[in-house]
């Protein structure tokens, strides 16, 4: 019976680490061929594209620069996602502190709208917010970027930091009150240290889904002003000629900056995640 039972626990592992591996190949998969395409000229992209490159050629990152303003653009997304990052948690903290800790009338009205929020499509606000944004004359705006991804990242930011806030004992800020702090000073001083692994949870999120985002990028913009990586990728797609070296470079800078994100963060966002699935 118990070689039985081993037998049946050795199956289980076995198939438990092929499972990992094939998520990990389809996963790394896709950057990895792109990351040898970036190195290859575009004859061996023609000929096999799953072969390994002749020759290291670094050329090809020299002429990402040359067919698109990637460098432009590459700044814009770094000034478009910080600040947006910055607003979305600078409006949510607060916010999803005072709906997780306090009850008051108005509570379940927030909660729904905030979650009516993550059904709707993208689609569907596109002419509203091409509408607003001639409005108010942040069309084509680094500032209307930045206004729209705070407005979508608010849901997500939200139910993060207020399972996270339950997390966080009350008697930690009982203590500070009885110590003569104010409201904002607990806040400030005691909350948002303990929420840190909460807010860098959201950070990263927020910075992934703004860097990679392509479709507001595109309609809310016209020009090279406030354009975003993301964009910068159609210009190797021409309708006579497609140049996939510089492509596939451009591809490997695009995903870079979010894949070393997330390693130099990943053990606070496992953290937060854990610990909001087991008290949120």
């Amino acid at each position: 019976m118990r070689k039985r039972e081993n037998a049946i626990a050795f199956c289980l592992a076995v198939l438990k680490y092929m499972f990992l591996v094939f998520i990990a190949v389809i996963s790394l998969g896709p950057i990895l061929w792109a990351f040898t395409g970036s190195f290859k000229s575009y004859t061996e992209i023609n000929s096999s594209a799953l072969s390994l490159p002749s020759s290291l050629r670094f050329k090809n990152y020299a002429d990402a620069f040359k067919y698109a303003p990637i460098g432009r653009f590459f700044l814009n997304s770094i000034t478009i996602t910080g600040l947006s990052i910055g607003l979305t948690l600078f409006c949510v903290c607060p916010c999803a502190y005072v709906v997780s800790r306090f009850k008051f009338k108005a509570r379940s009205i927030i909660i729904l709208f905030v979650s009516a929020a993550l059904l709707l499509p993208a689609q569907a606000l596109s002419q509203p917010l091409f509408t607003l944004l001639n409005a108010l004359s942040i069309f084509d705006t680094k500032r209307g970027l930045i206004l729209v991804y705070s407005a979508f990242g608010i849901p997500i930011t939200f139910f993060i930091m207020a399972s996270y806030y339950h997390t966080i004992p009350r008697e930690m800020e009982e203590a500070a009150y009885i110590d003569g702090a104010g409201f904002l000073r607990t806040f400030g001083t005691v909350v948002l240290p303990l929420a840190k692994p909460g807010i860098m949870t959201s950070a990263v999120l927020q910075f992934i889904n703004t860097w990679n985002e392509f479709y507001f990028a595109l309609i809310l913009t016209s020009g090279r002003t406030a354009r975003t990586i993301p964009i910068a990728l159609n210009y190797y797609l021409g309708t006579f000629a497609n140049n996939y070296s510089a492509l596939f470079a451009a591809v490997i800078m695009t995903v870079l900056p979010t894949i070393v994100i997330f390693i130099l963060a990943q053990e606070q966002v496992v953290e937060s995640l854990t610990a909001g699935a087991v008290k949120g």
